[in-house]
């Protein structure tokens, strides 16, 4: 039995400092009409979401219903505070996956909560197509675990909006498809 579980990347948002609240752009609210749009196409059975407004916003238009609120799909905290170089101390968790910084996860933190959650949907959604609103490094710090191909190379290459569709027999990972292109 296959399990579909499609990892959406939220569309590009306005940046503000309330992480939880951040809408998207009006280019980003464009994004997500073409992401509902694309998902319908995929029989999506249903559509969880990381918290944060911006995750919500991209994947509404998909939900025939209420979309299911999880906490650990929300972005990695990356410190308690502003870094002078986002890129750098992006960079620097990556390189050494117990690496920190003051008030942030660690790789290995952030990418535990993710793995949970997912191999529960696996279980609990079996054989199922499942749209997942999240974020960038949460979603390839998970698919890291599966796959040690997906990595800070790869984040960096991502879209804003950017959707993959991982398909697992069990808990087994057995393809990874790029769906649409919103580059």
């Amino acid at each position: 039995m296959i399990t579909n579980l499609y990892f959406v990347r939220h569309a590009h948002s306005v940046y503000t400092p309330d992480e939880l609240m951040r809408p998207l752009s009006e280019k980003g609210m464009q994004d997500a009409r073409s992401v509902a749009q694309l998902l319908k196409r995929e029989f999506i059975d249903h559509v969880i979401s990381s918290p944060y407004k911006r995750a919500i916003q991209t994947v509404e238009g998909i939900a025939a219903s209420d979309i299911e609120l999880v906490n650990d799909f929300r972005e990695r905290t990356l410190s308690g505070g502003p870094v002078p170089n986002f890129d750098a101390a992006l960079q620097r968790v990556w390189e050494d996956e117990q690496f920190a910084w003051e008030g942030g996860e660690s790789n290995v933190e952030a990418k535990a909560r993710g793995v949970e959650k997912t191999l529960e949907l696996l279980h609990t959604h079996a054989g199922k197509n499942i749209a997942i609103g999240t974020h960038g490094n949460i979603m390839v710090l998970i698919m890291n675990h599966f796959d040690a191909a997906y990595d800070f190379q790869f984040w960096k290459k991502l879209a804003m909006p950017d959707i993959y569709k991982l398909s697992f027999e069990g808990t087994k990972l057995i393809e990874v498809v790029r769906v649409g292109s919103f580059e």
